[in-house]
């Protein structure tokens, strides 16, 4: 057994059954060795940005990691955007890193870099195979280090990975996650009791099911108020479920959501800050005079510390759930509003959302609060070009539950090579592109961040319409059936064909810009 053939063997045998690859020469061995293992499943992209972000899909739909093969340390680099997604949502991630052969790395090859540097800013776990011997206690290490919400990024030599004496070995155990002591519970309980405003904040496990019911319990008890975080990894939402609000995107929203609060308590969740800086703008968004509680971190057993709370200060109380509702299908040319009524009106039964659809997606909570329950899948660290990658790697994951992708036209051009993934895979998943031939919330913060001067040199720096994007004939050429629309009934027709029907489908939306 060399090296690759270990290291694919313990990956399997840790739980580890996908690996989304963009290989090149030093990992061809890698490439062979999947062969010999028949549980991996390798799934092919076009762009490492394609890579990394449908791992990140795939895991926070699979509950358990997926592997990355990238080409040396440009194709890490080429990726490195969705990772920053991954580790801001804390998924987990085994990243399988080629590099040269130890001997070659002296002689300062054309594609030599450094690494380590760039594995560093991941914030993850890291490390080098030196040793085929090693391979196997490695990539066991790696898995079990990324199962705890984190990147785990193993470099792989050439020579490491073709050498032989590979030996596999056994899966590591995970790290449990800790449980919150009592007397933390018992002064949160004091402080949700008090009587002053207070609001909890859900990050993490806690916006899911369990999560969602245990707070809405202790809401319905104490008066606090519930808000998940902006950007949730992963968030249940729909009929049967307790209906949470997210914190708003710009400064202001989030100001207004907490006026007057005295007590701000995180379960799985940091206290919120401003996306960017602006002239005179604080950057810290608590209030001032609002004390800061932490209920739960990251590494605690977030849901059972609520749900715990929520026996202390809600005992016998339910759950205030969400009804069934629908908005009725709109008419007339699309709007920033009624493509979400669209949307909306029908939304299948347990569908799978990937989120990237910006400043045309605004109204979009509103609109599917009432409709069948489903997950939602955001943007987690603001770096654009999430949304396609991310749906790939959902449909991976779940190949019983239809996968919907709202994704703004301008971010879908830093990995649209994921169509071809898609129509490669015959991933059943449901594009609709919102085509409003701008960078939107650019031509917003132009003005948010002073900069008023702006004349049109700078605004056709904002601008996509010259030329106009053809996302139908785009997605023809990557083998994705796609259809344009530019009424409401359009949209309607092409979006319900396009889930009637198995595999990929895009649907040009074109919407007026908000701004």
């Amino acid at each position: 057994m060399n090296g690759a053939q270990a290291l694919i063997r313990t990956l399997a045998d840790s739980g580890v059954e996908v690996c989304f690859a963009n290989p090149g020469t030093s990992e061809m061995h890698f490439v062979a060795a999947l062969d010999s293992v028949p549980e991996m499943r390798g799934v092919l992209a076009l762009f490492e940005g394609v890579v990394t972000g449908a791992a990140d899909g795939y895991a926070r739909m699979a509950e358990r990691p997926a592997a990355t093969l990238l080409h040396l340390g440009p194709g890490l680099v080429n990726g490195l955007a969705n990772l920053h997604n991954a580790r801001r949502a804390h998924t987990p991630v085994v990243n399988v890193i080629g590099d040269h052969a130890q001997h070659h790395k002296a002689v300062d090859a054309p594609l030599e870099s450094d690494i380590d540097a760039v594995t560093g800013w991941t914030g993850g776990w890291n490390r080098t195979c030196v040793d085929p011997a090693r391979i196997g206690a490695d990539a066991a290490e790696a898995v079990a280090a990324a199962s705890q919400g984190r990147i785990a990024n193993l470099v792989l030599p050439a020579d490491v990975s073709w050498g032989d004496g590979g030996v596999a070995a056994n899966p590591v155990p995970p790290i449990a996650r800790s449980t919150v002591e009592d007397s933390t519970l018992a002064k949160i309980a004091e402080v949700v009791r008090s009587g002053e405003s207070a609001v909890l904040l859900l990050g993490g496990a806690a916006t899911r099911e369990r999560g969602l019911r245990a707070a809405s319990r202790i809401a319905a008890a104490t008066g606090v108020k519930v808000f998940a975080e902006t950007f949730p990894a992963r968030i249940e939402r729909g009929a049967g479920l307790p209906a949470v609000d997210r914190l708003g995107y710009l400064a202001e929203q989030v100001q207004w959501q907490l006026t007057d609060v005295r007590h701000l308590v995180l379960a799985g969740a940091k206290a919120p800050v401003s996306f960017f800086a602006y002239p005179g703008k604080a950057s810290e968004l608590t209030p001032d005079g609002c004390a800061t509680h932490v209920l739960a971190e990251q590494a605690d057993d977030i849901v059972d510390a609520l749900e715990r709370l929520a026996d202390l200060v809600a005992e016998g109380v339910e759950p205030v759930l969400q009804a069934a509702s629908r908005p009725a299908l709109p008419s007339g040319p699309l709007t920033p509003q009624n493509w979400t009524e669209v949307i909306g009106a029908l939304l299948p039964e347990g569908a799978i959302v990937s989120d990237e659809a910006n400043t045309s997606g605004l109204m979009i909570p509103m609109t599917t609060a009432g409709g069948p329950r489903h997950d939602v899948l955001t943007l987690t660290g603001g770096a654009i070009g999430q949304g396609l990658p991310v749906a790939v790697g959902a449909a991976v994951a779940r190949p019983d539950r239809p996968v919907i992708c709202l994704q703004a036209d301008g971010s879908a051009m830093y990995t649209i090579s994921a169509l071809w993934t898609m129509a490669r895979e015959n991933l059943n998943v449901t594009t609709v592109i919102l085509n409003n031939r701008a960078y939107a919330i650019l031509r917003m913060e132009l003005t948010r961040v002073g900069a008023e001067a702006a004349g049109p040199k700078a605004k056709a720096l904002l601008d996509l319409a010259a030329p106009d994007l053809d996302f139908a004939r785009i997605a023809e050429g990557m083998g994705v059936p796609a259809t344009r629309a530019t009424t409401a009934e359009e949209l309607a027709e092409q979006f319900a064909a396009a889930l009637a029907e198995p595999g990929p489908h895009l649907i040009d939306a074109i919407v007026p810009s908000l701004i």
